[in-house]
């Protein structure tokens, strides 16, 4: 069964129509389904660049591609190419295609590593391409959702999520597979994620050379992940060179498993701390390479920061969906005056505070106020997002409210 998600209408939108489709993400969020379910029907060519069969023939002769479209009955109108990375040179195949004939074929391309393309000098069709991005599932795909930030067009053709409980959520995360399975189950898939694609993966992709101080880095990154990165004692910690965990970072945010958040810097840059936080995409993710137990216990050792991850990946998926002009990044002054995030959007910045607790007081707004008092221009609002029931106003301008609302 097929679920709602939020990027289907950009896809098919029509100011996309004549375009190729790029459509990034990690390895099972869901980009082979999605086009499936947009794209089903008896128009649709698709070529899989996991099969070895179809991989190898076009590394050896890519334009064996090219012969192939142009024979290809009338009928056929609609190419989709999966993991277009594995071959970086079919993109020069497409663009010389496209050129050719820009309204006889749609285009819709997969990838799951940016690194991969950018390392083999790939021609990422400047001016004929539009990018989208597929994260998780967000709560903008979930069963009775009515979030604070409002979505742009959702599919509402195909059914939402089912939602679930917080306790499974911090543990097992929200990749679209992982959700529609039992817990047992879920916990093996994510066991054998981290095993078979963020090792195994990494590996084949040639992104690293020596796979073991990779393994000793993904496991600190998971446990650091959320945190600003301080390069100089993951080194000192893990024996592996700051450049080199520099470079490890990079791969995970090349292959689009991790993200990069910025400090808040509208203006008053000198009086911030501007070291950068790194999140992993996923919360199941996250804790199957942090070697912590998949289940609810979890959330009884580590809720509050799990939840504030958890918030984190949200507004980044959110930022993403409606693009130009939405960033998340966080607030933290060097006199210790600190914000989880700030929502940045065209007109205005939300400060967003995260707390685990279910009975907020006015107290919990304390920093929230201070990024208000400090930024009027921009902000004339804030959020603390927590366990609490029912929305509850903690001042004027602050207002808390519970995590499925956000």
């Amino acid at each position: 069964m097929f679920y709602r998600r939020v990027v289907g209408p950009q896809l098919v939108a029509p100011a996309s129509r004549h375009k190729v489709r790029l459509l990034f993400g990690a390895r099972q969020t869901g980009k082979t389904a999605l086009l499936r379910h947009l794209l089903a029907d008896d128009r649709t060519l698709a070529v899989n660049l996991q099969e070895s069969a179809d991989r190898r023939r076009y590394e050896a002769d890519p334009a064996a591609f090219s012969r192939m479209v142009r024979a290809l009955p009338a009928r056929l109108r609609v190419i989709v190419v999966d993991e277009i990375q594995k071959v970086p040179a079919l993109l020069d195949e497409v663009q010389a295609l496209y050129d050719a004939a820009p309204r006889r074929w749609q285009w819709f391309l997969t990838g799951s590593s940016a690194r991969r393309l950018r390392r083999g000098a790939a021609n990422l069709l400047p001016g004929r391409s539009h990018a989208f991005r597929l994260h998780p599932v967000c709560a903008w795909e979930l069963d009775g959702a009515s979030p604070t930030i409002a979505p742009p067009p959702v599919d509402l053709a195909a059914p939402p999520f089912p939602r679930q409980n917080l306790g499974r959520v911090l543990a097992l995360g929200c990749l679209p597979g992982v959700r529609m399975e039992s817990a047992p189950a879920a916990r093996l898939t994510l066991s054998a994620y981290v095993d078979h694609y963020l090792e195994e993966e990494v590996r084949r992709e040639a992104l690293v050379r020596e796979m073991g101080p990779f393994a000793v880095f993904l496991r600190l990154a998971a446990l650091e992940s959320g945190r600003q990165i301080n390069l100089a004692r993951l080194a000192s910690e893990s024996g592996i060179a700051a450049t080199t965990l520099k470079g490890y970072y990079q791969v995970l945010a090349d292959t689009f498993v991790g993200h990069w958040m910025g400090a808040y810097a509208r203006r008053a840059r000198r009086r911030l701390l501007t070291t950068p936080r790194f999140y992993l995409f996923d919360l199941g993710v996250r804790n199957a390479a942090a070697e912590v137990p998949l289940d609810g216990r979890i959330g009884d050792a580590a809720g509050g920061p799990l939840l504030e991850h958890w918030v984190a990946l949200e507004l980044i998926a959110r930022a993403s969906y409606l693009g130009r002009g939405h960033r998340v990044s966080f607030w933290r002054t060097r006199s210790g005056a600190e914000v989880d995030f700030v929502w940045e959007a065209p007109r205005e910045d939300v400060p967003i505070e995260v707390k685990w607790t279910a009975r907020p007081r006015p107290t919990d707004a304390r920093h929230v106020e201070a990024f208000l008092a400090a930024h009027p221009e921009r902000a004339r609002r804030g959020y603390v997002v927590c366990r609490c029931p029912t929305p509850e106003q903690l001042s004027d301008r602050v207002r808390a409210i519970p995590w499925t609302a956000l």
